[in-house]
């Protein structure tokens, strides 16, 4: 199998090491903006009180959603290093079928204090704001053994290069009842100032909960939180290239699994994983 990368701007420096959890970005990318703060702990306890509801289509502008989610520097980047020396970055703690397969309880009982979640294909199909259906339970299992601590951080709705006047982000608010995360940049570039602020805890008492290895996974790798990877349960919806990533990634995850490499281990649990997750 081979891949093709598409000629591109420079991408900006990354360097990370292992055990540290900050990613100093040396040079800003192309087209971040101011950062917008990300809503308190007052506004996120508020919008946690509601359960998940509706059935809504997300606003148009979608093709500008894609062309934009289709090329991430920042990710190139983070892929190169993580290829050629920190594989283990991309690696999840646990790997589910689903979010119904994660037993919030236990979690909780470990020392875990909030989970933040990407969208599409996680809780949501791809460009849509309803959560999957199948996921509903699940998703309020979660906000009730968390006390509402949940976010989402997405590539899309609350990124300033998408969403630079969080009209997308407050609608998915209304409708999921859930804070979307305000931020300049793309996974996996980021800081932990910012998960910080809004759970008032550090990075590695979260949970990061993504479908994409190399975005989700690597970003909550990198900020020392316990990640945890569902498998998506749609492309309906996803552009070619998306389709194309994911090949790729999934190509590289089952060749470095097969070589034994294994996730970065966690100071709040043990070296296996495997209670954390449900039995069929």
């Amino acid at each position: 199998m081979s891949f093709h990368l598409a000629a591109v701007s420079p991408a900006p420096s990354v360097s990370f090491a292992r055990g540290d959890y900050r990613v100093d970005r040396c040079a800003s990318l192309a087209h971040s903006r101011t950062h917008r703060p990300v809503g308190t702990q007052t506004r996120s306890a508020r919008l946690a009180r509601g359960s998940v509801r509706g059935t809504v289509r997300n606003p148009t502008n979608m093709s500008l959603g894609k062309l934009q989610q289709n090329f991430n520097s920042a990710g190139v980047s983070i892929f190169l290093q993580t290829y050629w020396g920190r594989r283990y970055q991309a690696l999840p703690h646990l790997d589910v079928k689903d979010i119904r397969s994660v037993d919030w309880k236990a979690l909780r009982a470990a020392g875990f204090e909030g989970c933040v979640f990407d969208k599409d294909n996680t809780l949501t199909a791809p460009y849509v704001l309803e959560v999957h259906e199948p996921l509903r339970q699940s998703l309020e299992e979660c906000r009730s053994v968390f006390d509402g601590r949940l976010a989402i951080l997405s590539n899309s709705a609350g990124l300033t290069q998408y969403d630079p006047d969080g009209e997308k982000a407050a609608a998915l608010e209304r409708q999921l009842n859930i804070p979307v995360l305000r931020h300049a940049s793309k996974k996996p570039a980021g800081t932990p100032e910012e998960l910080e602020a809004h759970f008032n805890v550090p990075a590695h008492k979260l949970i990061m909960v993504g479908d994409r290895y190399l975005t989700d996974i690597v970003y909550g790798n990198l900020l020392g939180m316990f990640t945890i990877r569902p498998a998506p349960f749609t492309s309906e919806g996803e552009t070619t290239v998306v389709k194309s990533v994911r090949a790729a990634e999934d190509f590289f995850i089952a060749r470095w699994k097969g070589k034994g490499i294994r996730a970065p281990d966690h100071p709040l649990v043990p070296s296996t994983y495997e209670g954390f997750q449900r039995k069929p």
